[in-house]
């Protein structure tokens, strides 16, 4: 039953998301896998509108927050506020108190804003003077960034980028989906709204979460997984090539993610086991962000995208 109402969910994010499928697709797949999204793409491809939409399809609430170079953490965690009538300072709740949060353009905040909402993702919980608040325990953050214009941003480092459980990278759309755009735009115009699936709980969720995490996965496929991240760090020992390109290589999170995100993409295939192409599926998303190519990449003209398919040819596949 959980598997028909998520099927349903994603029929109505398309529906609202015209030819952005990878998108809708990880949106759930990160909400399965219980784990945060970076999104990189222009301007004006719908990702304020996706996560607005799967927030119509979920029982949890959603807050935008612009990120600009004069937000403070206070401004996302929350502050204490003192009230005169009693003498008492009164905690007041930030956006992250949310479900689900948009971090929009969130290389355009300073690194301390950038370290407030990357400590809520990893603890689940913010501190404010002397005492801690739990989040919600459904609680997504969708950041973005804007590869476009980078004057006056502040870059993510490695170690922070490596929390976010994928990253995408957004193009935009061809002609014929240009034409789909153009009409629903004229329907919502007219008020002619779309039919809003029946919206999933908390409890589905977390159901849906555990048989997720209890799908079969053969130990062979557990093996490519651990190799797949091995040949991050030890290129030589696959491809003396690879050995020249990457600098660094992805950490244990990695390997985490992969299979997480393994296992909520074959979820959502209906499957009751994880193969292979589950892990390919999602390999690129979780790897992007998460290794440091060499100046003689850049040099040679290869992209993380290059390498990483590089990557899926010379581990075996089980």
């Amino acid at each position: 039953m959980a598997a028909e109402h998520f099927s349903q969910l994603q029929d109505y994010l398309n529906s609202q998301v015209i030819g952005q499928t990878s998108l809708t697709t990880n949106l759930l797949v990160a909400l399965i896998a219980d784990g945060h999204l970076l999104v990189e793409g222009p301007p004006g491809l719908a990702k304020t509108r996706a996560i607005n939409a799967l927030s119509q399809g979920i029982e949890g609430d959603f807050h935008r927050v612009q990120f600009t170079p004069d937000l403070l953490p206070a401004d996302l965690t929350g502050t204490d506020i003192y009230r005169p009538e009693t003498g008492e300072f009164i905690f007041q709740s930030g956006p992250l108190f949310h479900n689900l949060v948009l971090a929009d353009e969130i290389n355009r905040a300073p690194a301390k804003v950038q370290s407030a909402l990357l400590e809520a993702m990893a603890e689940r919980q913010i501190t404010v003077g002397n005492k801690t608040y739990p989040l919600p325990e459904l609680f997504l953050v969708m950041a973005t960034q804007n590869p476009l214009e980078q004057e006056g941003t502040y870059p993510l480092p490695e170690a922070q980028l490596d929390r976010f459980l994928m990253k995408l990278e957004l193009d935009y759309p061809d002609a014929e989906t240009e034409k789909h755009i153009l009409r629903l735009n004229r329907n919502e115009a007219r008020h002619v709204k779309a039919d809003k699936p029946q919206r999933l709980s908390e409890a589905q969720i977390n159901h849906a979460r555990q048989e997720a995490l209890s799908l079969h996965m053969a130990e062979p496929l557990e093996t490519y997984i651990v190799q797949l991240i091995m040949a991050t760090r030890q290129p030589a020992r696959y491809n003396a090539d690879l050995a020249s390109i990457i600098e660094y290589g992805a950490s244990p999170r990695a390997s985490l993610a992969l299979e997480r995100c393994a296992r909520a993409h074959a979820w959502l295939q209906g499957k009751d086991y994880v193969g292979p192409d589950d892990v390919q599926a999602v390999f690129y998303n979780v790897l992007r962000h998460r290794i440091i190519l060499s100046y003689q990449a850049e040099a040679e003209g290869k992209g993380v995208n290059d390498v990483l398919k590089q990557l899926l040819e010379v581990v075996p596949v089980p």
